[in-house]
């Protein structure tokens, strides 16, 4: 590996502790990482040092801190190839950036979504709020038995009526990474719109937006080492400036009279309200954090550590492992016999922290026939000698529930 592990870990100062008398293994980086020093320092900094209200302001702390979080927004657009950072538009999340774009669309009787079986809810909920109100349908890709997108029927789905192509990169649920750049060509090809779900894809992979060919594109910063409650939409801009603002208030206008309001330009049309100032700038830091090891170093690690854990836990008795081969930032597994809340119960007792449940995708466990599976995520932090204490802490977990 291009580079070490422990070295790296020493960054993160939540992974030095113990839980249960036992070193803390954490592998629930799918739902939430944890935070480098260096991203803790630049929230801190923020408020002790250059805490104010942001744009208009003429004192020293405002100009101080429009500074620091436009400064994050260029930051933002050289990190995902942006040909304009008015492009990048800060939001509270994944599911924010989603919802924004299902609220300022006009869709009519007729009109088509196409999303995937592999969706988080969250990329399924508000395009079924959003054919509610218009009158649209909404399809849905199916996926084979290994996790991965049925092509086949995917192109099929696609035609003139579909308006809109919502797709996950990376499944939080299973791993599975989608061919993104091909199913982005496809539905361009047909007319289509095209959102992607890179919450998952973030943290793993270079994302370079003029590359992709899609119209939007959305993530989390704390799936990226960065805080909660942050998150980008990307959003190509001769598409956002045809599209209307989503909420009114301060910042996303230009004049406000009692007759008529006149909207402010990209990406303040679609910033109303006081933003998020510190987390735009701590998310800045934590790609600073990441591009300083490199996204191939932490993808070369990370397949490491999956496809270990993944021979590990096929080796015990009655385990199976969903999604395909090639998976990417998290493995889930079903134990027969075994419940996967008990089972995340008990090697927690053991001091490792994985996730169990429905993963908030719950028509996937329900295309799969399950309720819930366990899953472990991994991160640039996690080691060999982890996923070996994953694999240790269930066959005594199975061998104890057995």
């Amino acid at each position: 590996m291009a580079f070490d592990p422990s070295t790296v870990r020493a960054e993160f100062p939540i992974l030095a502790q113990s839980v249960n008398g036992r070193p803390l293994v954490y592998l629930d980086n799918a739902a939430t990482t944890q935070k480098p020093r260096a991203v803790l320092d630049a929230s801190r900094r923020y408020y002790e040092e250059i805490n104010a209200n942001i744009h208009r302001g003429t004192h020293h702390l405002a100009r101080a801190a429009t500074s620091a979080h436009e400064a994050a927004r260029e930051k933002l657009a050289r990190h995902l190839n942006a040909a304009d950072s008015a492009e990048v538009i800060f939001t509270a999340g994944t599911t924010d950036s989603i919802n924004l774009v299902a609220a300022i669309l006009t869709l009519a009787p007729g009109d088509e979504v196409l999303i995937t079986a592999l969706e988080h809810h969250s990329n399924i909920v508000p395009w079924q709020m959003l054919c509610e109100r218009s009158g649209a349908t909404l399809k849905v890709v199916p996926c084979h038995d290994d996790g991965t997108l049925d092509q086949d029927a995917f192109h099929a789905l696609l035609s003139e009526r579909t308006r809109l192509t919502a797709i996950t990169w990376i499944s939080n649920a299973f791993g599975t990474v989608n061919p993104v750049h091909e199913m982005t060509a496809a539905a361009k090809a047909a007319g289509s719109l095209v959102l992607i779900d890179a919450a998952q894809a973030i943290p793993h992979l270079a994302i370079d937006v003029q590359a992709l060919g899609a119209d939007f594109v959305a993530f989390s910063g704390h799936k990226v080492y960065a805080p909660t409650g942050i998150g980008v939409l990307w959003g190509r801009r001769a598409v956002l400036d045809a599209l209307p603002p989503w909420r009114g208030g301060g910042e996303m206008i230009k004049e406000v009279t009692f007759e008529k309001t006149t909207y402010n330009d990209l990406p303040f049309k679609y910033e109303a309200g006081t933003p998020n100032i510190e987390g735009a700038i701590a998310l800045a830091t934590a790609l600073d954090f990441v591009n300083g090891i490199g996204l191939t170093e932490i993808a070369a690690h990370e397949d490491f550590l999956i496809r270990r854990a993944a021979e590990g836990l096929a080796s015990l008795d009655g385990v199976h492992l969903f999604g395909p081969v090639g998976r990417a930032g998290a493995l889930s597994f079903g134990i027969e016999g075994v419940h996967h809340y008990d089972l995340g119960t008990l090697i927690d007792q053991m001091g490792v922290a994985v996730r169990t449940g429905h993963h908030c995708c719950q028509p996937l466990m329900a295309r799969f026939g399950i309720t819930g599976t366990t899953r472990a995520s991994f991160a640039v932090y996690n080691t060999g000698e982890e996923v070996d204490a994953l694999v240790v802490a269930v066959a005594k977990a199975v061998g104890i529930l057995r």
